[in-house]
């Protein structure tokens, strides 16, 4: 991801909310940038302008009234929202985060759930900024079809399918036939 994720994380605890940073800034795998949200009442008034890719917020003090009403607010809908489970809660008010993390997490479990939102975010963006013709040129390279093959099927110069193959490369960061394969499968283009 070229941009840093942007996480905003309220907890009024300064203890847990600098516990919780110290482990946000071992994420190696991406760039992050971390807003802290101290008070309740900052909430609502920060998130527009923050505009977070995921929001971390205490599990005990939001309950699912104010989160769907947060959720409202920012009107993303790729916004993740993570519960921080500071006490024991219903499972019902946990229902409406996309991850919860405990207190009695470690930190390879708190950044391993993180890192899985990220990557899960990431892959659901790439697969949206493909074409429908580019996905329909995936298709058609794990058919093992080639180049002129394609521009035939698809009514295409084999020219502008090289551009397609190109453009596909570049936004995927996939270099290889087999990747591309694996790839159409977990995203659904093909069935096994």
């Amino acid at each position: 991801m070229s941009q840093p994720v942007r996480i905003s994380l309220f907890e009024p605890s300064v203890i847990i909310r600098h516990g919780l940073l110290s482990i946000l800034n071992r994420l190696n795998a991406f760039r992050i940038e971390v807003f802290e949200i101290p008070d309740i009442d900052q909430i609502k008034s920060s998130l527009p302008w923050q505009k977070p890719d995921i929001l971390i917020v205490n599990a005990s003090i939001i309950g699912i009234s104010s989160m769907n009403q947060i959720r409202k607010t920012i009107a993303s809908p790729d916004l993740k929202c993570v519960a921080l489970q500071t006490s024991l809660l219903d499972s019902s008010s946990l229902q409406t985060f996309d991850e919860v993390i405990s207190i009695y997490d470690s930190a390879e479990q708190i950044i391993g759930k993180l890192t899985h939102i990220v990557v899960s975010q990431e892959d659901g963006n790439k697969l949206e900024t493909l074409t429908s013709r580019e996905k329909e040129i995936i298709v058609c390279v794990i058919k093992g079809m080639t180049n002129k093959q394609i521009a035939d099927t698809l009514h295409l110069s084999p020219h502008t399918i090289v551009s397609h193959r190109r453009n596909i490369t570049a936004k995927l960061q996939i270099h290889s036939t087999a990747g591309l394969t694996v790839y159409a499968i977990v995203n659904k283009l093909v069935s096994v």
